[in-house]
């Protein structure tokens, strides 16, 4: 009995056969139609790109749900916490970039 309550406890933080499955599904899914879309000139301009950011965006959440299992975590949120930081990182250097890019250009004088 013991033995069975302590694999099932050990259990609890990976994901199901199901999951990865309905994960893995997902983000093919979410792969193959911005390239569709791309190699195939369905969308342009602005349509285009709000497709690719918006599936992107989805991949990036599959991603965190099936395969990060952050759905899953304990406290405290370690994993959440060092995303969180992460994406703090992410926009001040993009951020900062495209600051420097844009009021440092050439002919900005």
């Amino acid at each position: 009995m013991d033995q069975h309550n302590a694999h099932h406890g050990h259990e609890h933080g990976h994901g199901t056969f199901k999951q990865y499955l309905v994960g893995f599904v997902l983000s093919i899914v979410l792969t193959i139609i911005p390239l569709l879309i791309v190699l195939n000139d369905l969308l342009q301009g602005t349509a285009a790109i709000v497709v690719l950011i918006g599936t992107g965006a989805l991949q990036f959440i599959v991603q965190l749900l099936f395969f990060m299992h952050l759905r899953e975590e304990k406290k405290p949120r370690y994993n959440l916490m060092s995303l969180l930081f992460g994406l703090v990182i992410l926009v001040t250097i993009v951020g900062g970039s495209m600051w420097i890019m844009l009021y440092n250009g050439v002919g900005h004088h």
